[in-house]
């Protein structure tokens, strides 16, 4: 429930602090008194799209902030999405909100005084507060929100029923591609066959691109690098004053330094490993100069080579890792169809059970909505004669017959029905209703659902 409203420099509000009782609270006022801006300020705090036009005029940033509290059910679910983004909660059924933009059209979000994002307000906003509106009342009476509104009123979970769906739809596809119509399914082996040759016959290693490039760019700079290796070699070994030489120079003295002086013992030690160390470069850049073949055959093949990794790629993945994987892929898929009727009646059994699974979570859905929905239509009819409307109102929970009806969130269909007049069939609401009643149901489904999230029951 929202307790308290503060706006600040907002549109054409200064300042602006109201606060909310239980119960029903009435903003009155005449056209252009600005209640429309309180509603748009508080819709702000629940992840509306900020603009720099929001700003007052002179004023450099305006501000929003609300206090909430929040109960039962909606208290629980409020925790879990504040601690999911690493916001504390001193009081768990207390909420803080401010948003902050400035005219510059940058803003900042503040929960429970700690740094947020809109994001975070968008998660926050269906356990916090709802704004309901004539013109979004049809957008609500679509089949998936009837559907939503049941499940949120009675606290079902579909997490787990969407999992076993796509387990039981995965093993129904995988068992379509093997029945397909036999000339398609033979396309399509001819395909997968001539995809698996052409990766297999490349004979890929990973990491083969960057090995092929690089000798590549060796042999395309051969003699260059042939002249910098073999001068690199006479400057550090062959010539007469090269730095081997002139290194063993210099440790034939130190060495006889040392003799006398033991301090020389250590540099001793040092230009021998220094005499050493040249001599291994020297024997690096000599074989390295050694090794160069500056053969156009060899060229050739390594262009080749790399066009033809380059083919893959651009037909079967952006890395040769990704290449292999699509290869070990096909060659799975092709086993499977050359052992096409024992895969068929080991995916026939799996994907019974899995139908067994889906269909056991369904029906404890289907169970928890037909007893919420009796509930639900109490307090819906309830509240909505409570509006100047009397009217029976009822929740029709309808199983959908046959897999053709089994879906992420269970096999059920959900309808509400009202009948307006005494004696009347009841009929869908969307049907029959005018603008001003479906608004009025709207808000008698939506209160009913926000009161059983608060109390938690």
């Amino acid at each position: 429930m929202l307790t308290h409203l503060r706006v600040e420099n907002y549109a054409v509000i200064d300042q602006l602090d109201v606060e909310f009782g239980a119960g029903l609270n009435l903003l009155t006022g005449e056209t252009g008194a600005g209640k429309s801006i309180l509603i748009d300020a508080l819709s702000l705090l629940l992840g509306e799209k900020a603009s720099s036009d929001m700003v007052r005029h002179g004023m450099e940033k305006a501000t929003v902030s609300a206090a909430f509290s929040v109960q039962g059910r909606a208290a629980k679910a409020l925790s879990q999405v504040l601690s999911e983004n690493g916001i504390d909660a001193e009081d768990p059924e207390q909420l803080i909100v401010r948003r902050e933009v400035s005219v510059s059209g940058k803003g900042r979000v503040f929960v429970n005084n700690q740094p947020a994002t809109v994001g975070v307000l968008r998660q926050i906003a269906p356990h916090a507060a709802f704004i309901h509106a004539q013109n979004e009342t049809l957008a609500h009476f679509d089949g998936e929100e009837r559907r939503k509104l049941l499940d949120s009123f009675a606290g079902v979970e579909t997490a787990r029923c969407a999992e076993l769906f796509a387990s039981w739809s995965g093993l129904k596809q995988r068992i379509d591609e093997l029945q397909r119509d036999e000339q398609e399914r033979l396309r399509q082996v001819d395909l997968w066959r001539f995809q698996h040759g052409e990766i297999e016959a490349a004979q890929l290693v990973a990491g083969e691109d960057e090995r092929l490039e690089t000798e590549r760019r060796v042999l395309q700079n051969s003699e260059r690098l042939f002249a910098a290796a073999n001068s690199a070699f006479n400057v550090l070994y062959e010539e007469d004053h090269s730095a081997a030489a002139t290194v063993r120079t210099a440790a034939k003295h130190i060495e006889e330094l040392s003799k006398f002086d033991g301090r020389f013992g250590e540099a001793l030690q040092s230009i021998t490993s220094a005499k050493a160390l040249i001599e291994d470069v020297a024997a690096t850049c000599r074989d390295y100069a050694d090794a160069i073949d500056a053969s156009p055959e060899r060229l050739g093949q390594l262009e080749d080579g790399l066009a033809a990794i380059h083919l893959l790629k651009r037909k079967y993945g952006q890395t040769i890792d990704e290449v292999i994987a699509y290869g070990a892929q096909l060659g799975q898929r092709l086993a499977e169809i050359d052992n096409r009727d024992e895969v068929l009646a080991k995916l026939h059994k799996e994907v019974a059970l899995a139908a067994s699974a889906y269909e056991a979570e369904a029906r404890k859905l289907s169970e928890s909505r037909k007893e919420a929905a009796k509930k639900l239509a109490t307090l819906v009819e309830r509240n909505v004669n409570e509006l100047a409307m009397k009217t029976k109102f009822a929740v029709e929970v309808r199983d959908e017959e046959g897999e053709q009806g089994w879906t992420a969130s269970g096999w059920d269909s959900v309808t509400f029905l009202i009948a307006t007049n005494v004696g009347e069939p009841m009929k869908p609401v969307e049907q029959i209703a005018s603008g001003g009643e479906m608004s009025r149901v709207m808000l008698a489904l939506k209160v009913s659902v926000f009161e059983r999230n608060k109390a938690g029951g």
